[in-house]
């Protein structure tokens, strides 16, 4: 792979609603260190839009199979993760999967760092990281079929009701999903957020050309709560809803761990492009 000039400072506005709120701020040594050793071997150098929202892509930007091609060295599948975090979860799936090609898709600069360090550290040739803003890519840039599976695990719940808008499982972005899907393709989501559970089933049960693969009933209010309220849900209506064991290629990150220290019910949905 052709090494890449990146630039960590490069800042756009924000225009619109978005799922995230990026604030800078001094990476401590180590990961600084991760970033100058790997970045140039491993995050893309997305093409930017600079008249549109901050981290957004370029409009003659396509991200297709001639671009797998010439950044993963192969046509082998491709898995992409919304959301990377620390990169603990897409790092131990590329080193265990050798032949699936990895994208690791994350906004904040301490997750693209420690990603890049998994990355670095282990010597794993089929992940690439992108600093870009998901729902932007998959919407405007990458080519139908271009992926075997999409990966969204634990994503910012935006608990207060009026954030609610920002959540990243959204119409919009499913349907761009599943144009990105190969046929019978995957999105995988996990939440350990009982209201962002409900959300999603409100989302993706009746989004077109999708297929929940759930195999076990889920007991869930089925009105919102938000940040100060959501001790009342259980007083609240409830009703069943399909969702999927836990997919057993999702490792135990810490993220997950401090939300089943607190008994938080983790929710695993698999919906498929139909």
């Amino acid at each position: 792979m052709a090494e890449v000039s990146v630039d960590r400072g490069q800042q756009f506005a924000h225009r619109g609603v978005v799922s995230f709120v990026r604030r800078t701020s001094k990476l401590p040594p180590k990961l600084q260190k991760a970033w100058d050793d790997y970045a140039r071997h491993y995050l893309l150098d997305i093409a930017r839009n600079p008249d549109g929202g901050e981290l957004s892509v370029s409009p003659d930007f396509v991200f297709d199979a001639d671009y797998v091609q010439a950044h993963w060295g192969n046509t082998n599948p491709l898995i992409i993760e919304i959301g990377t975090g620390q990169g603990e979860n897409i790092a131990a799936a590329a080193l265990a999967n050798p032949a699936v090609n990895y994208l690791a898709l994350e906004v904040y600069d301490p997750g693209v760092a420690h990603t890049l360090l998994r990355a670095g550290k282990h010597s794993i040739e089929n992940l690439r990281i992108a600093q870009v803003d998901a729902a932007d890519l998959f919407e405007h840039a990458l080519a139908p079929d271009i992926a075997k599976e999409v990966w969204t695990y634990f994503p910012d719940p935006w608990p207060k009701m009026k954030h609610h808008k920002r959540r990243i499982v959204q119409p919009a972005l499913a349907q761009a999903i599943r144009t990105a899907l190969v046929p019978g393709g995957m999105w995988r989501i996990a939440t350990d957020i009982d209201d962002y559970a409900l959300h999603v089933h409100e989302v993706m049960d009746e989004a077109h050309g999708f297929a929940n693969e759930g195999t076990k009933s889920v007991s869930l209010a089925t009105e919102h709560v938000g940040k100060g309220n959501a001790d009342d849900a259980a007083d609240l209506p409830h009703a069943e809803f399909p969702e999927s064991e836990r997919f057993e290629g999702r490792v135990l990150t810490s993220f997950e761990r401090k939300g089943l220290e607190k008994n938080h019910t983790v929710h695993d949905f698999t919906y498929r492009k139909a």
